[in-house]
């Protein structure tokens, strides 16, 4: 008989949304005249910008077309859109980064699993915590987080992201090989500084390891001081990969599309100690187990770097903005504690009334039918906390903070 990878026996229960989804769908088929509102997952809920949805139309007619008709994509992607990215999203910004360095692919989430398996099984991985459950889980699908017990893995090391350290990791102070940073952070909605990102450029610099970078969400950055890229930090091109994604900035969550950053300059260590070029192996690995993002998505994406494209966009993350914003005041109004929502449209909030993060939402849900993220789902260093999106429309956003505020003011 065929045996399984035995890691995944000692995974938990269920990814974190399958479970929030699981739960609300209980609640619903006991409660049908309950009328549900979601701020749990980040999916957004505003249309494509239009001029994507021109680029598609487009795009898909020249499919039609024998003169104009596209096949398999290339595997790094096609030139007109890593240009495009290249130019406006790097170029621009002083940071420099080469055409061959960026990857299109199908979601930053896909990427960030992915990524581990370029290296060996024993390295050491520390992961923020709080932090997006991905970083965590394909590591211990692979092998390197040990074993799950009292809410913790063996052998991840855990970055504490606390109220008392303004929930910003610190680096650690055992030796790691890989080590996963997220901002603006999912969940906290925390963001660094230019000279907080560089302490950690310089500490991967002097300590021989490498950071995964997720930037998932620099669109929403609003302060002069935060970089909306590692490479904008001296030093990043040698000890960095950066993921990033049209998901959340032009709402591409139901037709992905992203970009990898894997500099030419970054060298890694093979079995015999020789150094190996990490951007070779990524082109490698995506040749071989990806036929590449879809022509008309791509040109989609491609849109958006027009002065009209960049105008759409902005309006876009505006919108969720200022529905962080309307959702933070609700809770800084009823006296709860809450960061974020300023340079993220995550709001992350302090359970009220002592109680831990799936009793919140079991008391959320019940009593004011609206969904959110426990913390605890993210780490350990989640529990008594939990996350509101800003993703949802005006309509239910208002609705779901008036419901809080009646809920949480009695």
């Amino acid at each position: 008989m065929n045996k399984v990878n035995p890691n995944y026996a000692l995974m938990p229960g269920s990814y974190l949304f399958a479970e929030v989804s699981r739960r609300v769908s209980a609640f619903q088929a006991a409660h049908p005249e309950k009328k549900i509102l979601k701020l749990g997952i980040g999916d957004v809920t505003r249309p494509l910008p239009k001029v994507c949805i021109e680029a598609l139309h487009k795009a898909t007619d020249e499919m039609a077309d024998p003169a104009t008709f596209q096949g398999y994509p290339p595997a790094q992607g096609y030139d007109f859109l890593i240009n495009a990215i290249k130019e406006y999203e790097y170029d621009a910004r002083g940071a420099k980064v080469e055409a061959d360095e960026i990857f299109i692919s199908d979601g930053a989430k896909s990427d960030t699993a992915n990524i581990q398996e370029l290296f060996s099984g024993d390295a050491v991985v520390a992961v923020p915590d709080p932090v997006y459950p991905v970083y965590v889980d394909s590591n211990a699908m692979s092998g390197r987080a040990g074993i799950y017990e009292n809410e913790r893995w063996s052998k991840l090391v855990y970055l504490p992201c606390v109220a008392e350290n303004g929930f910003m990791p610190e680096p650690p102070k055992e030796k790691v090989d890989l080590i996963y940073l997220c901002f603006p952070n999912n969940p906290t909605g925390a963001m660094l500084t230019r000279d907080q990102l560089k302490v950690w450029v310089d500490y991967a610099r002097e300590n021989g390891c490498l950071l995964l970078y997720d930037a998932a969400y620099r669109q929403y950055i609003t302060r002069e001081d935060a970089p909306r890229s590692i490479y904008e930090i001296e030093g990043a091109r040698e000890v960095a990969v950066e993921f990033c994604s049209f998901s959340k900035t032009a709402g591409f969550t139901g037709v992905r599309c992203s970009w990898t950053v894997v500099p030419k300059s970054l060298k890694v260590q093979d079995a015999a100690g020789n150094p190996v070029s990490l951007n070779d192996m990524w082109s490698r690995r995506q040749s071989t187990k990806y036929n590449g993002t879809a022509y008309i998505i791509q040109r989609a994406a491609a849109a958006i770097y027009t002065p009209e494209g960049q105008k759409q966009v902005r309006e876009n993350v505006g919108y969720y903005m200022e529905n962080a914003k309307i959702i933070r005041e609700t809770l800084v109004e009823l006296g709860v504690e809450a960061s974020g929502g300023v340079d993220a449209p995550y709001i992350w909030l302090k359970c009220p009334k002592g109680m831990d993060s799936w009793s919140f939402f079991d008391y959320l849900l019940s009593g004011a039918g609206v969904v959110g993220t426990p913390g605890a789902g993210f780490g350990p260093s989640g529990e008594g906390y939990f996350r509101l999106t800003a993703f949802g429309s005006r309509e239910v956003t208002l609705e779901a903070t008036q419901r809080i505020r009646e809920l949480l003011g009695k």
